[in-house]
């Protein structure tokens, strides 16, 4: 007998904890190859974490509502044989003898480990609107059906890790206020054992606090959630460190859109997908970046990394009205049928809240439609560590000059613009210019009579 621990896997790169939502196995239940063993939920995506082996579930690391940092065991299998088990730091074991002293010493770590899981969690005020206090989906779920507000679950006692409430304290909350009991600002939190030291900032890296906002009778305090505040930082992070800049280009899609319009028909009939306008936009920028390479970099320090894949991000809403980007990997790879599929699937399964992890990171440039917004042209925020992202504006009939040999006559031809914010620091004013034109010029030269 061996053991496998399962840990969190890599989610991202700007994904460094999930919080565990839902067990699917219990201690002692078979677990096949490829089954999902837990939920988990992070601030982009909520998921499934299948197992890489087969076997049964012998410990659990974690209960409901904690917080795991990626990289961590969530739950350790018990498998037959004693070949290693690849991807895993199994410890060699029978399950039915005492542990070794190796073995003790490496579940003790894992103990320690999993006490030091979350950060110390400093109780907000009462009076505040919004809450700095961490709070499951789960909990946030409940108290949203119960209409409990910010302020009021800010004063809710946490038995959970350093304070945190579970799933159990909101409940007896609740059941406590329908009886007439209320938790009083004394028990809002356990006091911290240990004093938590604040980092000491130099005066010239000193963070900017807003300014207070007044708040009339009349107004509405709507607390952001914690995807949106994450997101919220990680575009003022992009606006901080790279240098933004912007280049703009019209293109004339008439040929596009005729060519659409004949073929969307049979394309659907014959492959079962939609032909929508993003995967021949995402076509033309997956063959432009391979013409500039140096658009599909990232910067670390003084270094300029040159990726190898070109995997296309592709923003996307979810139901709350929050963006997600999924990607297209080696997006340079695939003919327009192989595209309009991927395109479809990630596109559906973003608004279905079904995204994989995976599916989510190692993104070299990103595709935002701001048209489907009827939005004519935007400026968007670099998805770091990018250099550069492409914002498609509305599809618009306009009046037009068009050159033909005969001479210059006015028609109404179908334009667009494209947007590209690109980083200064890497990608000068040329070479961001060259990019979106050659998106522009690939695109114009359309064939009507293309065969898909």
């Amino acid at each position: 007998m061996s053991k496998f621990e399962l840990k969190l896997p890599q989610m991202g790169e700007s994904v460094a904890e999930a919080t565990l939502t839902t067990w699917l196995k219990e201690v002692g239940d078979t677990i096949e190859m490829d089954e999902a063993v837990f939920e988990i939920a992070t601030d982009k995506v909520d998921s499934e974490v299948p197992s890489e082996v087969e076997g049964v579930l012998l410990e659990k690391l974690f209960e409901i509502d904690d917080v795991i940092k990626v990289g961590q065991t969530v739950a350790v299998i018990q498998v037959e044989g004693e070949a290693s088990v690849p991807n895993s730091d199994a410890v060699a074991s029978d399950a039915t003898e005492q542990a070794t002293p190796e073995v003790a010493a490496i579940e003790e770590k894992m103990e320690v480990v999993k006490e030091a899981v979350a950060a110390p969690v400093i109780a907000s005020s009462t009076s505040k609107s919004v809450s700095d206090r961490f709070y499951s989906p789960l909990v946030k779920n409940i108290a949203k059906q119960e209409g409990i507000s910010i302020q009021e679950l800010d004063g809710i006692a946490g038995t959970g890790k350093e304070g945190r409430v579970t799933k159990n304290d909101i409940l007896g909350y609740i059941e406590n206020r329908k009886s007439g009991v209320q938790a009083t600002s004394d028990t809002a939190l356990p006091k911290p054992t240990t004093k938590v030291e604040e980092p000491k900032t130099s005066p010239a890296v000193q963070k900017q606090v807003a300014a207070p906002v007044a708040v009339s009778g009349g107004d509405e305090v709507i607390p952001m959630t914690r995807m949106g505040k994450l997101i919220a930082q990680h575009m003022v992070n992009s606006v901080s460190t790279s240098a933004h800049v912007q280049s703009f280009i019209e293109v004339d899609v008439t040929n596009i859109v005729n060519w659409r319009n004949k073929v969307k028909k049979t394309f659907e009939e014959r492959e079962g997908e939609k032909l929508t306008f993003t995967p021949i936009f995402m076509e033309a920028v997956a063959k432009a970046i391979k013409n500039f390479p140096m658009i599909n970099v990232a910067v670390d320090g003084d270094n300029v990394i040159k990726k190898k894949h070109i995997n296309l991000g592709m923003a996307a809403a979810l139901p709350d009205g929050n963006l997600i980007v999924p990607v297209i990997k080696n997006a340079d790879q695939l003919n327009l049928v192989g595209m309009a599929a991927a395109v479809n699937d990630l596109a559906t399964r973003a608004r279905n809240n079904a995204l994989k992890p995976d599916e989510i990171k190692d993104g070299t440039y990103t595709v935002t439609n701001v048209g489907s917004f009827g939005s004519v042209f935007g400026t968007p925020i670099i998805n770091q560590p990018q250099v550069g992202i492409l914002a498609l504006g509305a599809i618009r009939k306009i009046p037009a000059v068009i050159e033909t040999a005969e001479g210059d006559f006015i028609g109404i031809r179908s334009k667009m613009f494209l947007s590209h914010s690109y980083d200064h620091r890497v990608v000068n004013g040329a070479l961001g210019g060259m990019f979106v034109k050659a998106v522009a010029d690939y695109l114009e030269a359309w064939d009507i009579d293309r065969e898909v």
